[in-house]
């Protein structure tokens, strides 16, 4: 018969370990995803030669190890005396990080609009901001989405390195719970299904949409 000393009490420090999880992820996809649709325009718009300083900055956030990234960063803010908390330094690295990801997603959903599609609106009179939002946006979104997705449960799954600066998400407090009960298959067994839990709706909606917004249908 299987015996755990595990209690409802540690059930519940998981479940804020995974609240936490999801707190980080939602604060850093959300901005990185409203910078990256930025910069993904200002990419395509402004042209390789003065794009050039934007893109360098990104490929240093794409390139950089991403511990790197938040060990850096918690010794710069601690330097300059902002007075940032654990839970702020991540999520303002996390959310460059997913920034300079997602700006070439965004750079090669818009990319892939036909520019004869493009030329047509321009045509009947559209203004460029009409062209972005009624012909641009939803055909880009179409090619766009499955990267956009593997990207937030990549960036999901990467928040697991804040707990380098303290801060305890679901991996963390795995991590407390090995060390007190010592039972670490059955432990990360449980943290391992509250990932998946947490991924499988995320990727199956994406399914979806991807399906019903298919050019097919």
């Amino acid at each position: 018969m299987f015996n755990t000393a595990l209690t409802w009490s540690d059930l519940a420090f998981l479940a804020q370990g995974a609240a936490m999880t999801l707190a980080v992820t939602a604060v850093s996809v959300a901005a990185g995803t409203l910078l990256g649709i930025l910069f993904g325009v200002i990419r395509v718009q402004a042209g390789t030669y003065w794009s050039a300083p934007l893109t360098f900055v990104l490929d240093v956030f794409r390139s950089v190890p991403l511990l790197i990234q938040l060990v850096l960063a918690n010794a710069f803010q601690s330097i300059a005396k902002l007075g940032w908390g654990p839970f702020t330094t991540s999520c303002v690295v996390l959310s460059l990080y997913t920034a300079a990801y997602c700006t070439e997603i965004v750079r090669g959903g818009i990319s892939s609009v036909p520019a004869t599609t493009r030329r047509a609106s321009r045509s009947l009179g559209m203004t460029w901001w009409q062209d972005m939002r009624y012909i641009v946006a939803p055909l880009a979104t179409r090619v766009s989405l499955p990267s956009w997705i593997g990207l937030a449960l990549g960036v999901m799954k990467d928040s697991a390195l804040v707990l380098w600066l303290g801060l305890i998400e679901l991996l963390r407090a795995s991590q407390i719970l090995v060390t007190r009960l010592q039972e670490p298959l059955f432990i990360l067994l449980i943290c391992g299904a509250i990932y998946f839990l947490i991924s499988f709706p995320i990727a199956r909606l994406g399914g979806y949409l991807e399906k019903r917004w298919s050019p097919n249908d």
